[in-house]
């Protein structure tokens, strides 16, 4: 009963706040460059990271150039601050290093968006800027929003009691909803958004016999179940909480479940291996499983998102 008042107030406190951005009470600052947000209403694993890059790996085929803007969760530093790709995910964050090192592109942290996208255009001038889970980053205005829903969104609660950060009333913001991880247009009431349709999978070549499976991510199970689709039969699993940053104890705890489990070595995800820097090469043979996201006719995506965009920047 104690959560689910929990979450009421929460719901209220978030009901309230998305009404004054609505009746214009607080007013979202506009950078010069067009903004496309990708986020989500749930607490992490819906494929945010690996859609940013996608859409960017989109827009390069293109020829069309952009930055992208991050809070940068979990970094351990303050302010605004670009991504060094050979940096530390305690400077900048676990997913922004990652995004920094698959599109090579200019990648901004900072607590406020807009002062980020402020930097990013003193240096690189006024290109597109792709916001991460910047759905609730409402402080920034964006010219395209896009929100990545799962089957678990359908039917869960708000925080603290299920992981929603919002209601999915909340959807009518978004110009475009992507079914991820499976979803279903059916089990979401869309009132007639555009819907696009992504397939995630995974590359997993050069595993070891009888792998280890570890990982710090938000939904650990899906990871397994698509290792054993690829063939993948683990020995062993252990699974940290997500953006977990990996200190020796770990290592010796992986290395101890390795030999007791007579294992051939380990298999992790991205972002993991970028949150164990300097320890890779001490759980070697260890083999990391890229993600990848393909969006379903991506070039009717991108010339939809693009069209509104240049409307909508006619206009302001």
């Amino acid at each position: 009963m104690k959560i689910d008042f929990a979450s009421g107030i929460y719901g209220a406190a978030i009901a309230a706040r998305n009404g004054l951005y609505e009746r214009g009470w607080l007013r979202a600052r506009r950078l010069q460059g067009p903004v496309v947000s990708v986020g989500n209403i749930s607490a992490g694993g819906s494929g945010k990271t690996p859609f940013v890059i996608l859409l960017g790996e989109l827009l390069r085929a293109r020829g069309i150039p952009f930055d992208v803007l991050s809070r940068g969760y979990g970094r351990k530093t303050s302010g605004v601050l670009e991504v060094d790709p050979a940096g530390l995910p305690q400077e900048f964050g676990d997913e922004p290093l990652l995004i920094a090192r698959r599109l090579r592109v200019p990648v901004v942290v900072g607590e406020d968006r807009y002062e980020a996208g402020r930097f990013a255009e003193e240096r690189y001038g006024p290109q597109m800027h792709l916001l991460d889970d910047g759905f609730q980053h409402r402080g920034l205005a964006r010219d395209f929003d896009i929100v990545l829903v799962t089957p678990e969104d359908a039917r869960d609660r708000l925080l603290p009691a299920g992981r929603l950060r919002e209601p999915m009333t909340s959807l009518r913001r978004a110009d475009t909803v992507v079914l991820s991880g499976g979803a279903s247009a059916e089990s979401f009431d869309l009132g007639g958004k555009a819907v696009w349709r992504v397939r995630r999978g995974i590359v997993a070549k050069n595993v070891p016999q009888r792998p280890v499976v570890f990982c710090g991510i938000a939904r650990p199970k899906n990871f397994i179940l698509q290792l054993r689709t690829a063939g993948v039969d683990p020995v062993a699993e252990a699974f940290f909480r997500d953006h977990h940053s990996y200190g020796k104890k770990d290592i010796r705890d992986l290395l101890e479940l390795r030999q007791r489990s007579e294992a051939g070595g380990f298999v992790t995800t991205e972002k993991d291996a970028v949150n164990l820097g300097g320890f890779l090469e001490a759980l070697a043979p260890l083999t990391v499983v890229p993600v990848t996201m393909e969006l379903a006719d991506a070039d009717n995506a991108m010339d939809t998102m693009l069209r509104v965009i240049e409307e909508r920047r006619r206009r302001t």
